[in-house]
């Protein structure tokens, strides 16, 4: 399976796997809490492929993923007690994780973070950060798994979630 970058002819198909992810993937409600229209939202799709952050996991014609990468945190991060402290253009964080239902339980998502972590690399990023609900359990377990670490919480509002 190859990463790459959305481009806007993807739009379409990256949606309509969002919307797969949201409705067919088991205890959704419980673990992300993502809502159709609610997150992640067109509008955002749409930011991250005009940024081109939005990169597409893909296996052939299949999506088998999409996640968006930028290569730089945003201020929201610096509440957390980061281990290093790394200015914020060198750092890579991972967002909109998600993958295909045809795909989970398959070691889909352990193979695109591992590229999300290359394509840090490779753009020179001295770390890689991300988030999850502290409900999502298989979120977190997957990221414990690939050598990432807990660094705290912070309490935003989201209107997925509240």
């Amino acid at each position: 399976m190859r990463l790459i970058k959305a481009q806007e002819k993807d739009f379409e198909r990256v949606c309509d796997l969002y919307a797969r992810i949201i409705g067919e993937t088991t205890g959704m409600e419980q673990y992300a809490r993502w809502k159709k229209g609610l997150y992640p939202t067109e509008e955002g799709i749409r930011a991250y492929m005009a940024e081109g952050a939005l990169y597409l996991f893909s296996d052939g014609d299949s999506l088998a993923g999409a996640m968006a990468i930028t290569m730089e945190q945003g201020e929201d991060y610096h509440e957390i007690a980061w281990e290093r402290k790394v200015p914020d253009n060198n750092v890579a964080a991972v967002h909109i994780f998600g993958v295909s239902p045809d795909y989970q339980r398959r070691g889909t998502g352990r193979d695109m973070l591992r590229k999300a972590i290359l394509l840090a690399r490779e753009n020179h990023k001295k770390a890689v950060r991300l988030e999850a609900l502290a409900s999502n359990t298989p979120a977190r377990h997957l990221y414990e798994s690939e050598g990432f670490r807990y660094r705290g919480k912070r309490r935003r509002y989201a209107d997925n979630t509240g």
